[in-house]
């Protein structure tokens, strides 16, 4: 079964599934088979965790579906941790002791260390979202802070040259080496591609909302499509094709930067 489509009970066929799971290295996780958490601090909300330290990741992804009137009040992050929640679609209120907003669908807040994410379904209707966390890597001299935005005010970039692949960053960490980590959204028009199969230090963490493309991971060519997730660990050679028909293959994706390797 799986909460997200409704389905339960008996299949008409053999139990089978599209995901795959290589601990360490990568993971393709489809929609169907994912099951419901129950996380102390969530009231009326349906989670699920996707990637985390038990995947082989060096921080946690999560779906959220908050019911109207529920979220969090007591307070998400504990201490040393960075967190950062996207709207996916519904009308959800935010804080963090610093700030506070009313976000609809494409809204984010980044809640830097030191703060906890607070957050209510202030909607009439079921509320959903991309979570993360994971722990600040500290230098001295510089420090994040809490940024309230709407990727949809984020104009499009094409990507390192290509008119038919398009970024949008989340946050300001290409100037500024507060920041940690940044959020970017991948888009491919048909038939798009990277320019070359990356390899780096950098982990992914990455949840499809829009179309279908092929990926290849560590020299597999694995057919995904919107609400797959994706975990990608660092060195796992990885590209991409925009495939389908209609709508752009797109997807929102986690990425640690600005910092040297630690030994």
């Amino acid at each position: 079964m799986s909460y997200l489509n409704g389905v339960t009970g008996y299949r008409k066929d053999i139990l089978s599934t599209r995901s795959i799971i290589k601990k360490d290295n990568y993971a393709v996780i489809e929609p169907d088979g994912l099951v419901k958490n129950t996380i102390p601090g969530f009231d009326n909300c349906e989670i699920t965790i996707l990637a985390s330290p038990k995947l082989g990741a060096s921080f946690v992804d999560y779906l959220v579906a908050a019911e109207p009137g529920g979220g969090n009040k007591q307070g998400f992050g504990a201490a040393g941790e960075e967190i950062f929640f996207y709207i996916l679609e519904g009308t959800v209120k935010v804080w963090n002791g610093e700030k506070e907003a009313e976000l609809t669908d494409g809204g984010y807040i980044f809640c830097p260390e030191g703060t906890k994410l607070y957050f209510e379904n202030a909607g009439d209707k079921k509320a959903r979202g991309f979570l993360y966390k994971r722990l600040y890597d500290r230098i001295e001299g510089y420090e994040a802070h809490t940024v309230i935005e709407n990727i949809n005010n984020v104009d499009w970039v094409n990507y390192e040259g290509m008119e038919d692949v398009l970024v949008k960053d989340f946050l300001p960490a290409a100037g500024d080496l507060g920041f940690d980590m940044n959020f970017h959204i991948l888009a491919f028009k048909q038939g798009a591609c990277h320019g070359y199969i990356e390899t780096h230090v950098q982990e992914h963490g990455a949840y499809v909302y829009s179309g279908e493309g092929m990926y290849v991971l560590d020299n597999e060519w694995i057919s995904v499509k919107k609400g797959d997730y994706l975990f990608m660990s660092a060195y796992c050679p990885q590209a991409a094709y925009g495939i389908g028909r209609g709508e752009m293959f797109a997807y929102v994706y986690s990425k640690d930067c600005n910092r040297d390797v630690r030994l």
